[in-house]
């Protein structure tokens, strides 16, 4: 007779119930996280068990234990779970009886797992958008620093070889803990850049030539990191049903609510892939600097003509990045370049916004 299982996964511990064909369920067993003594746990089980997993911080290492073992984990998402299990009381017990009811019943808010290579590969590339996002809060906060002093500098760049050395000088005219405080600011951003180099370095060696990345870079905004992003975060594009999906788990999508009559259009969801947001999003931005040697391409005629309507510069990046994440859709579908579409009315285009 066939079983489900229900794994609920703690930093340390998890525990485990199982369902069989007739509802009937399993004592719970809680096995600690030794990585021999979950081996041996998962050994015991039928060959080819099925077992459900919320998606959490720890849930790399026990799908890999599980996979190893020879069992098909499948990864729920908790909120949804959450929501779908019986009853309110909430123990490790129940919710591992919660997550085998829904595997066996077929209601699992299922999450895709990625291939062990490409959650690899994606830490890499985190690490360094994470580093890129710490050096501008440094340096913003250099900024604001002289600001309040009333301190400018004359180079164009502060940070550059001229910038820097202007920079020496203005903090001379600093009070003493202030002028300490932005010398350590400037030894973390020095750390910082170093990092990054690194960093771009071990990128420079994974990033080997790749089909869909060269496919990617044809888009406007999107260069050889920005297309590493995309093609890692979105990984197997078969996934989504249609572009309306991709673009909708990037968080691109506003969320409509409507009752009765009345019918409003609220922010974009914050639970999306945040990564591949950040690089659709950046990707937008570079499309809006280069308006001028790029005015003919219909991504910068789509930033005008939203911004024209709305008269708001972020809901007109955010359209761009919507039509860069369905061309991503498109390119990787068809394994084709990036094709500039057909030009359409502005009134096209206003009801696309205000959809």
């Amino acid at each position: 007779m066939e079983e489900y299982i229900g794994c609920d996964a703690h930093k340390q511990f998890s525990v485990f119930v199982s369902i069989n064909e007739r509802g009937e369920y399993g004592a719970a067993q809680r096995v600690g996280h030794e990585r021999k003594q979950m081996q041996e746990y998962l050994s015991s089980l039928p060959a080819g068990s099925k077992i459900a997993l919320e998606a959490s911080g720890s849930y790399y290492w026990l799908v890999d234990e599980m996979e190893a073992a020879g069992h098909e984990p499948t990864l729920a998402d908790p909120r949804i779970a959450k929501k779908r299990m019986e009853g309110r009381n909430k123990t490790d017990k129940k919710d591992a009886r919660g997550l085998a009811m829904l595997l066996r019943n077929g209601t699992l808010p299922q999450v895709w797992i990625p291939p062990s290579q490409l959650r690899d590969q994606r830490e890499l590339l985190r690490l360094r958008m994470y580093l890129a996002d710490l050096r501008t809060a440094l340096k913003n906060r250099i900024h604001g620093t002289l600001l309040r002093y009333n301190l400018r500098s004359q180079a164009s760049d502060l940070f550059g070889a001229a910038g820097r050395l202007q920079l020496s000088q203005l903090l001379e005219q600093l009070p003493p803990y202030t002028q300490q405080s932005l010398k350590e600011q400037l030894v973390g951003l020095d750390f910082v850049l170093l990092q990054i180099g690194n960093c771009e370095q071990g990128l420079e060696a994974m990033l080997e030539d790749n089909v869909e990345r060269d496919l990617l870079k044809t888009m406007p905004g999107v260069g050889r990191i920005l297309s590493a992003v995309i093609a890692l975060e979105i990984g197997d594009v078969k996934r989504f049903a249609s572009a309306e999906r991709l673009v909708s788990y990037a968080g691109l999508v506003p969320s409509i609510q409507e009752s009765a009559k009345r019918r409003r259009m609220s922010q974009c969801p914050s639970d999306a892939n945040q990564y591949l947001r950040w690089a659709l999003v950046e990707a937008a931005h570079v499309v809006v600097l280069n308006q001028k040697p790029w005015a003919n391409r219909h991504a910068v005629r789509l930033y005008q003509r939203v911004k024209a309507h709305t008269k708001k510069h972020g809901k007109a990046v955010v359209a761009v990045a919507r039509h860069l994440g369905e061309a991503a859709y498109w390119i990787l579908s068809k394994q084709e370049v990036y094709r500039e579409p057909q030009q359409r009315s502005d009134s096209f285009v206003e009801a696309r916004v205000n959809a």
